[in-house]
């Protein structure tokens, strides 16, 4: 790992970031942490119409040294109810394995989590129940959403945690 990679990985962030910001895109946010352009953290919305609508997903995203011609580590923060993703926050996304491009950015990273959101790949599974729930149409799936949701946010506000 050269220290080139390095430096070019933290001059393309700082591009995205200003990029980002510049974006009128709407349900997504993101920032580097102060003392590590490498680490961010982002916000994306659900979207209208899905089960996932007014609700807020934090996000981590950990950039290796070589980005953008590897992937980011993307995991999900606030606990998410959703066929790809497990109870550790990990995501089946194919743009953050093996389809992933140094083209994508931040930006469009995050708008595919969000389009992720109300269009489940139901082929690959991380978490079988959703994937049978959101199949079957289930009507409990907006309750396990909501239920998971807010599990996170009383961890998130518990001081001592």
């Amino acid at each position: 790992m050269a220290s080139g990679d390095s430096a070019n990985a933290c001059k393309r962030l700082q591009k995205e970031l200003m990029t980002l910001m510049m974006s009128q895109d709407e349900g997504i946010s993101a920032f580097p942490d102060v003392d590590n352009i490498l680490n961010w953290k982002a916000t994306i919305q659900g979207t209208e119409g899905t089960p996932y609508e007014g609700l807020a997903y934090e996000l981590s995203l950990v950039f290796p040294s070589n980005y953008p011609c590897a992937p980011p580590t993307v995991k999900f923060i606030t606990p998410c109810f959703h066929p790809n993703v497990d109870v550790y926050g990990s995501i089946c996304l194919d743009i953050l394995q093996d389809k992933w491009s140094a083209v994508y950015d931040v930006r469009t990273t995050l708008l595919s989590l969000r389009s992720l959101l109300g269009e489940p790949n139901n082929d690959s599974p991380l978490n079988s129940l959703a994937a049978s729930m959101w199949k079957k149409q289930d009507e409990n799936f907006r309750k396990q959403v909501l239920k998971q949701h807010a599990e996170g946010n009383t961890q998130n506000a518990d001081p001592n945690r």
